[in-house]
């Protein structure tokens, strides 16, 4: 039985300067702190929405997390866009506020993708196109020098 998801409510992220790294979201996404959370004297946490399109972005102060994860350089979620175009307008937002974002690539039949680092090196990935393939379809991508390899076997035995 499947589960009843209509979409992912909330990102929640480790950040280790909660004040720089929300202004950073707020800025990026044009997000509204929805909530903070105090703890020892200070504010620990917040949320940041974006009510009209429904999701949230949590940040934590990475110390008082259950863990001290450290996510620089890994891509910790997509956001989707429907075409290149927009994907020039997630660009042209990076630039007005002085994001840094990394190359477009093409990603053949699976699109063109984008990375951007939030201040702890944490990645967002913006992606125009497809990614899974048709329900019921599978599709393994190879990673290497060059563009990537698609092979239709799996090769993880779970």
């Amino acid at each position: 039985m499947k589960l009843p998801i209509v979409g992912v409510r909330q990102i929640k992220l480790p950040v280790s300067d909660l004040a720089v790294s929300a202004r950073w979201y707020a800025d990026l996404f044009d997000l509204e702190l929805a909530n903070e959370f105090f703890e020892d004297g200070a504010v620990r946490g917040v949320v940041l929405a974006d009510h009209e399109a429904g999701f949230v972005i949590g940040l934590r102060e990475r110390e008082y997390c259950a863990s001290s994860p450290v996510l620089d350089g890994f891509d910790v979620c997509a956001f989707m866009v429907r075409t290149a175009e927009e994907m020039s307008v997630v660009i042209d937002r990076c630039v007005e506020i002085g994001i840094e974002h990394g190359d477009v690539h093409d990603r053949g039949d699976f699109g063109i993708a984008m990375d951007v680092a939030d201040p702890d090196g944490t990645v967002l990935r913006f992606v125009a196109g497809p990614h899974t393939g048709p329900p019921g379809a599978f599709a393994g991508i190879e990673f290497g020098p060059g563009p990537p390899v698609v092979y239709d076997q799996p090769r993880l035995a779970f």
